[in-house]
């Protein structure tokens, strides 16, 4: 999402709507992270949470 959409990523940080702006990629990415790991083990965790803020929120707990 960073490497593909960088200017939504910037504006979506600058005007505070990055879950908004992201949320078809965010429920899709999400979708795959669960049949890679499992449903489960996915929800369980918080890893997607902490990658999403690591990575798209740069670092930022928006998620």
């Amino acid at each position: 999402m960073v490497a593909y959409l960088p200017q939504k990523r910037e504006e979506g940080l600058k005007n505070g709507t990055l879950k908004e702006v992201f949320r078809e990629e965010i429920k899709k990415s999400y979708e795959e992270y669960c049949d890679q790991i499992g449903k489960e083990f996915a929800e369980s965790t918080t890893h997607f949470q902490e990658a999403l803020n690591d990575v798209l929120a740069g670092g930022k707990k928006i998620f």
